[in-house]
């Protein structure tokens, strides 16, 4: 027997993503669509006998091809004939999924209707007549719990024993299917037509509502209860700012940041001696050494080194997804960021940029259009995230000793003014053509199902690895070379290598900045690989031993440093303008490698690195040049 096709559809926020997951488990593949970041879901099982292959298509409210979300079922039911569409529902509202349901029985998509979270719709006092539903669409309708394996199962003998080729619409439909044609031909203009063909649809599900379903009345529900305090008033704002703190001391304190460490010390101590001791023993060439050990090694390193913090973050998001409250800060922030030309969805990325940027690029993936999520990527290397710090406190305890804490809180606060200020400029000039859309759904809360929560963890965070693993190994590759080599050949001497000969080319441009001497050209080249490779890259070019260059020891390293030719090749505000330029300036190549990841496109990744750069030589330069004017210099 030929495979079996099944594709689930319906609302965010239905369960369907927990019945894709108890009916696949792990084995399912994960992707995207072609052109845009909206992940692709396809499970593959067998039942009875015969192989099922079930697609979980995007989350959407209608099929009107608005946001990417849209367009993605909408285009996928223009291109593909399912053998099966399950469109999943959420009983507890059901009049409002039934709007999806309408617009896909309009197009003449065969439906299976499945009433998902039938215990909750029975707390609400909701009584749902399925044998009156299945007669007033003319369609089969099942239900489940979708938490209950047991109950999800059985959608499986639904599947092998449906024959959709019986579909007939009731007359119900069909008559609303003839009026919503006359609508169209009706000669009114798009915007009227569009008005009564909604009209008409709600008015369809009215009489089916009045027919099948019966609604008693219900005390206050938890909901209502909880969201007096964590959606409303200033209580909903200080949880939010405790739920932020406690997921950032998790993720960067307290589990992950323990986990990544000893990742890095199992690279650092056990792996790259070991092979450089197999190495040495089996004669390798000497460069083939350094380029397995600096090279590969130490860039297969620096991926594998976030994996923690990443999977980490990512589980605690997920879990917060899954009770409710993300949709609740949205709603919280939406009025705020809207002001800077994004919805209150961009909030939770740009917040996660304070950790590490490249989960909080990849979390972008949650908002609802590409307009938002396109300039929230772009914004986010702005923000001051850890590796950016050691750079700061150090020229902040060596040039600013007395306002340590106020320099770095500046610097802090221009991350922040910088992005949301670059934010409504993208959003008014190069995406000022595109639609941002906040459509948000405040779901009851409930406990996540743990299977899902983990599932989704997985699944971004194997994706960070393989795909952005990709540029960075060969980033790492470059990088190698052209510290290690010269045109006469390889060499031990940073000071004669290509990497010295490029930052001399490159301190050029930092002239009017005051910064143009070689090694902080170099330092900012290194940079680009990873933030923290700034202090180290600046404290081996002045001399200092490396041993004692720590980029968690500010204060000691800055001392240190002192001692050598940085204490002088650097004035108090030279070395503000350079600590504004590395704020400011491209992300790390970890971070490079997620944007082109996330926005697909090797010109969005390009384009990242040459406008935050732009930005950051502006800013640093005014900073310079102004200084001097007000006679700080």
């Amino acid at each position: 027997m030929s495979a079996l096709s099944v594709a689930l559809t319906g609302n965010p926020n239905t369960g369907k993503s927990t019945i894709f997951n108890e009916l696949t488990g792990a084995r399912q593949k994960i992707g995207n669509w072609p052109g845009v970041t909206v992940d692709k879901k396809v499970g593959v099982i067998e039942h009875n006998g015969r192989k099922i292959s079930v697609i979980d298509l995007p989350g959407t409210y209608s099929i009107n091809a608005r946001s990417q979300e849209e367009q993605v079922v909408s285009d996928y039911f223009k291109e593909n004939k399912p053998d099966i569409v399950v469109n999943i529902i959420d009983a507890a509202n059901i009049a409002r999924n039934l709007f999806l349901t309408v617009q896909l029985m309009e197009h003449g998509i065969p439906l299976i209707l499945n009433l998902n979270m039938m215990d909750e719709a029975q707390r609400h006092g909701i009584k749902i007549d399925m044998k009156k539903l299945e007669d007033a669409f003319g369609m089969p309708v099942t239900n489940t719990v979708g938490r209950s394996n047991k109950s999800v199962r059985k959608l499986l003998d639904v599947f092998t024993n449906a024959v959709m080729t019986n579909y007939k619409p009731s007359k119900l439909i069909t008559d609303h299917i003839d009026k919503v044609h006359k609508i169209e031909q009706s000669g009114l203009g798009a915007a009227k037509i569009e008005e009564e063909i909604i009209s008409a649809r709600y008015d369809l599900i009215d009489k089916i509502m009045a027919s099948a379903v019966t609604v008693s009345a219900a005390g206050k529900t938890l909901t209502e209860k909880l969201d007096s305090y964590l959606a409303n008033g200033v209580s909903s704002l200080v949880l939010m700012l405790v739920v932020f703190y406690l997921m950032f001391q998790i993720s960067f304190n307290w589990i992950g940041q323990p986990l990544a460490d000893l990742v890095g010390e199992f690279f650092d101590e056990t792996l790259v001696p070991w092979a450089a001791e197999s190495m040495a023993e089996a004669g390798v060439a000497d460069w083939m050494q350094s380029l397995v050990s600096d090279g590969i090694i130490a860039g297969v390193g620096a991926v594998i080194n976030f994996v923690p913090l990443i999977f980490t973050l990512f589980i605690i998001l997920s879990f917060l997804d899954g009770t409710g409250y993300m949709a609740r800060v949205a709603f919280i922030m939406d009025p705020i960021m809207r002001r800077a030309g994004l919805s209150g969805k961009s909030i939770m990325p740009l917040v996660m940029g304070f950790g590490c940027a490249v989960p909080a690029i990849m979390a972008n993936r949650a908002l609802d259009t590409h307009k938002d999520r396109m300039i929230s990527i772009f914004v986010t290397p702005f923000i001051t995230c850890n590796a950016k710090v050691p750079i700061i406190a150090l020229f902040a305890a060596m040039f600013f000793p007395d306002n340590v804490a106020n320099v770095v809180f500046a610097m802090y606060f221009l991350g922040i003014i910088t992005a949301i200020v670059m934010a409504k400029v993208l959003s008014t000039t190069i995406f000022k053509e595109q639609k941002s859309t906040f459509l948000l759904e405040l779901p009851p809360y409930r406990l996540p199902d743990p299977k899902t929560v983990l599932l989704e963890a997985w699944d971004k965070g194997k994706g960070y690895l393989i795909k952005a693993g990709t540029i960075i190994f060969a980033m790492s590759v470059i990088i190698w070379f052209l510290s290690s080599f010269n045109s006469d050949g390889m060499t031990e001497d940073m000071d004669n290598s290509y990497l010295a000969s490029i930052g001399s080319t490159t301190s050029v441009i930092f002239a009017p900045q005051g910064f143009d001497t070689w090694e902080a050209g170099a330092a900012v080249i290194t940079g680009v690989l990873a933030k923290e490779a700034v202090v180290s890259t600046m404290g081996i070019l002045y001399g200092a031993d490396e041993d004692s260059v720590d980029t968690n020891d500010a204060e000691g390293t800055a001392e240190v440093l002192n001692a050598t030719s940085m204490g002088s090749a650097f004035t108090p505000l030279s070395a503000l303008a350079f600590m504004v330029f590395t704020l400011l300036y491209s992300p790390c190549m970890t971070a490079l490698g997620t944007v082109k990841k996330e926005a697909q496109s090797f010109k969005w990744m390009a384009f990242v690195f040459f406008y935050t750069c732009a930005v950051a030589w502006v800013a640093s330069l005014v900073v310079y040049q102004g200084g001097k004017l007000l006679g700080f210099e």
